[in-house]
């Protein structure tokens, strides 16, 4: 961010604090930092973690997940599962009311009725609409009367085949509660004009500079008997550079940032992981599990004759480099090594106990070398790997073909943008390249789908094909019991350890920032900002 720039964003916020209510007065605000733009307050598009964030401030889904990654009642107060795993049948709360807007008669928001769930998911589906979460539906409700309003309290969701996790997939930000009403009066501005039911409503946003949000004060949860939210206002600030937004932290202008510039993970953090000493009082670092896996992926498709293609090489490959060295040397210690399979640590069915991965054996990763025939031809005559990565993960890049080398591996490191790359992937263009998947909901289905075989790309980059796989796979859609389905995972995980499709590397971590005067705040494994429960110390 330019110095222009850092201070047109004050001016800008100077302007919020005239006509909002701030910690000057009797109200208490939270301020945290968005690196990346919002880009809509409209459900359907609560794509990206900025959208999302804000989306779950202003709105309400039926069901919800609490810090453990439990599913917990929200708009609706119970629920039942029927027909073998094919009908969802939902009570709502029917003291839930949207915040008070002018698209309601007399101004006043009305109680949710079943006939808005209905509308809200329908919406989702929508070819006009063209939301990027149609896929939560697509493909797994009934065709003809996916969902249904029994009557105001009670709507049902029909599925044409049984999917266990499904619930999770009702708590994602996309199915939030929205209006008809809303919808329909603001059309396009609905982005930028939300009328939901959630703890707070939209004050005030200037796109790329700030945005106000105050508490609505008829929320209808509670915490210890003490209704929600506890903040009074969210003051949401955009600077882009995280080197900025972290000196405001300490400065003692923001409450709260996600992440940090990966160029000073050595200033902020000591060898061991922990705030270095002159920061320790004045901030507070969060740290947990993040559903995100971080790996090199392998297009299995490719016609050429490459050692990648070879499984004995693809598992010296991922023998073959200290994944705990990768993290102490370049992340402090913030995160886990995948010493197991693909779905991360932090899901309920994660068991390295059971599904032993791969440790750093270079004696093991040479034995397999051997055996693929690689180290046969003279070291300056054999293929040379070709690894496709953004900048920001080139260190890792580096470090790993460093440690490959000396096994007498070639590897060469290309650089290119993130979205390069990515097309690439999409486009089976390239052979070799990182990548990361990040969890849309808590189950390891939504990192296993990623190598079924009927899959495209995306998920599939890696067109890793396996009938067996593919079997459990299914099994597993329609299995009802989660021990035995859990049983069906470890077996997938298993083969992707034996074929490997992928070279693991680590399971990522959250690490945020909160300033001291903040209680009552608590990390989840999907980084999911909940304001509702956040306490700050504002000298009342």
């Amino acid at each position: 961010m330019s110095r222009f720039q850092v201070v047109t964003f004050f001016i800008v916020l100077l302007c919020f604090s005239c006509n909002a209510p701030n910690e000057d007065g009797n109200l208490c605000v939270f301020r945290y930092n968005q690196p990346n733009n919002i880009t809509s307050l409209d459900p359907a598009f609560a794509r990206n973690q900025s959208n999302i964030w804000a989306v779950d401030h202003l709105y309400n889904t039926l069901i919800q997940l609490d810090d453990s990654l439990h599913i917990q009642p929200c708009v609706a107060k119970q629920w039942t599962i029927e027909e073998n795993g094919k009908l969802y049948r939902f009570t709502l709360n029917t003291d839930i009311k949207f915040h008070d807007d002018p698209c309601f008669n007399g101004g006043k928001g009305r109680t949710i009725r079943a006939s808005d769930v209905v509308y809200s998911l329908t919406r989702i589906i929508d070819t006009v609409v063209a939301s990027p979460g149609s896929w939560i539906f697509n493909g797994r409700v009934d065709s003809t009367k996916p969902f249904t309003a029994v009557n105001d309290s009670v709507i049902e969701i029909r599925l044409n085949k049984p999917f266990m996790p499904f619930l999770q997939l009702l708590c994602m930000q996309y199915c939030s509660i929205v209006p008809k009403e809303a919808v329909e009066m603001y059309g396009k501005s609905f982005r930028s004009h939300p009328v939901g039911s959630g703890p707070f409503y939209l004050k005030r946003w200037v796109e790329g500079q700030a945005m106000i949000l105050n508490k609505n004060k008829d929320y209808f949860e509670y915490e210890n008997k003490v209704r929600l939210p506890y903040v009074d206002v969210v003051r949401i600030s955009f600077i882009g550079d995280r080197k900025t937004a972290f000196l405001q932290l300490i400065e003692g202008n923001l409450d709260f940032m996600s992440g940090f510039d990966p160029s000073m993970t050595t200033e902020i953090f000591a060898n061991d992981g922990k705030l270095r000493q002159q920061y320790q009082s004045i901030i507070a670092n969060y740290q947990s599990p993040y559903l995100n896996s971080e790996y090199l992926g392998i297009n299995l498709n490719w016609d050429s004759d490459s050692p990648l293609l070879n499984r004995d090489f693809r598992k010296a490959l991922n023998y073959g480099f200290d994944r705990k060295g990768l993290l102490e040397t370049l992340k402090r210690n913030i995160g886990r090594p995948a010493n197991s399979s693909f779905p991360p640590y932090g899901l309920p069915s994660y068991d390295e106990k059971l599904v032993p991965g791969f440790d750093y054996n270079p004696a093991k990763a040479k034995t397999l070398l051997e055996k693929s025939g690689y180290l046969k031809l003279p070291f300056t005559k054999r293929p040379v790997l070709s690894l496709y990565t953004a900048k920001d993960y080139s260190d890792f890049c580096l470090y790993i073909a460093k440690q490959w080398e000396m096994l007498g591996i070639r590897c060469k490191v290309e650089l290119a943008e993130s979205a390069t790359v990515r097309e690439m992937m999409r486009n089976g263009k390239v052979l070799f390249f990182r990548g990361s998947w990040i969890a849309d909901y808590p189950d390891a289905e939504n990192f296993l789908t990623v190598f079924y075989g009927k899959n495209p790309a995306p998920p599939n980059y890696t067109h890793f094909h396996n009938k067996k796989y593919d079997a459990l796979y299914e099994e597993a859609l329609a299995c009802k019991d989660n021990a035995k389905r859990y049983e069906l995972y470890h077996e997938m995980e298993k083969i992707l350890i034996e074929e490997s499709p992928v070279i693991f590397l680590f399971y990522d971590a959250i690490s945020n920032f909160t300033s001291l005067q903040i209680t009552n705040y608590n990390t989840n494994p999907l980084n999911l900002l909940k304001v509702k429960f956040i306490k700050k110390n504002c000298g009342k």
